[in-house]
């Protein structure tokens, strides 16, 4: 089965703690809320301790028009996807040409020519690349972009390809935008950029990396306002249920039942869980639906402390870290990301 051989993930320019974010989300907010102290209370709550951002926290107390936001994407996603991409290669020593086809994913900003196409004209890859890009799945994007790399590589065995992941959810925050969602976002999104390389069944392989068995995709229907954008003159306004916890208790646990079915699993069969940290509250939802212990998803809960959720990337993040520990052949994990939709991707790893 196809293989994943390295991640890699981009060195961004801002580091701030929760605190410093927190006090200048107070200082947007004190006249909009009556209780501003009472709802800073989830900075502190939320188990997050630091975040990356592409801007100094100075930049975002200014008005920017939707294109000057989306030009700054667009610059920064070239750059930093493209650290993300060398990164990866390298570990493995890959030469650029012998990668098929890049999937790109992103959910925070649009370009066309896209941005893998810009990257392209940046590194030495073939000009016979082909290019997937793919939008819109945010959260879900990582785990949803790796399955596809999956299904690539299953129909062709020799393929080396790559998925690139990047977000910058600081550039899509809203100064005048006084809703709840938009208040939570402050306190929970950040920055990234991450890139896995996944190769078939006939490349030979130095190590042992895990191998994907199976994918499954999942589409909860009517479920459009759960999480998502609504896309207004100024540029992106986020969509953020507090009803998405309840739903993973509700739901979560009956999908990847029966995803594990079709191979004779259960949850009790599973050692890892690489689970996108969505917010406290969703690793929460996850670990109480699945009855999973706080040692089972400790680096989800680590890449949250140190990272926040950088929508897509952040799975990619979580996966590194089980990269870099020694895992014993035969154990079995999965990957786990929800999105809007309302979606859920799921994966099944083999270490072999």
């Amino acid at each position: 089965m196809p293989a994943i051989v390295s991640v890699g993930l981009a060195s961004l320019p801002y580091r701030f703690t929760q605190k410093e974010i927190m006090n200048l989300t107070r200082q947007l907010f004190e006249n909009d809320y009556d209780d501003i102290d009472r709802l800073l209370r989830i900075f502190s709550n939320g188990q997050i301790e630091s975040r990356c951002f592409v801007q100094p926290l100075e930049w975002y107390i200014q008005k920017h028009s939707f294109s000057e936001k989306n030009d700054l994407y667009i610059e920064c996603a070239v750059r930093y996807g493209a650290e993300a991409i060398e990164q990866c290669l390298k570990q493995q020593n890959i030469d650029y040409k012998d990668i098929e086809a890049i999937f790109y994913i992103s959910s925070t900003g649009i370009a066309t020519p896209s941005i893998e196409a810009r990257i392209m004209n940046q590194l030495p890859f073939s000009v016979h690349t082909k290019r997937i890009p793919i939008w819109g799945l945010g959260c879900a994007g990582g785990a949803a972009g790796l399955a596809r790399a999956f299904e690539y590589c299953r129909a062709y065995p020799k393929a080396k390809v790559i998925v690139l992941a990047v977000e910058f959810c600081s550039l899509t925050f809203q100064i005048d935008d006084h809703s709840k969602s938009n208040f939570i976002g402050t306190s929970l999104f950040a920055d990234g950029a991450g890139c896995v390389c996944v190769a078939g069944d006939n490349v030979l392989l130095s190590d042992s990396p895990p191998s994907i068995m199976d994918v499954q995709s999942t589409l909860m229907p009517h479920s459009e306002d759960v999480m998502g954008w609504d896309i207004k003159d100024q540029g992106f306004y986020v969509v953020f249920s507090k009803d998405i916890p309840s739903i993973i208790r509700k739901s979560f646990k009956e999908m990847v039942a029966s995803f594990l079915q079709k191979h004779r699993l259960t949850v009790e069969d599973i050692q890892h869980f690489i689970v996108h940290p969505g917010g406290k509250k969703v690793l929460d939802a996850y670990r109480d639906s699945l009855q999973l212990s706080h040692d089972q998803i400790k680096h989800s809960v680590e890449v949250l402390k140190h990272y926040g959720n950088m929508s897509s990337v952040t799975v990619y993040v979580v996966l590194q870290k089980f990269m870099k520990q020694r895992i014993k052949k035969g154990e079995i994990g999965v990957m786990v990301a929800l999105g809007p939709g309302f979606s859920c991707e799921l994966l099944l790893l083999e270490w072999r």
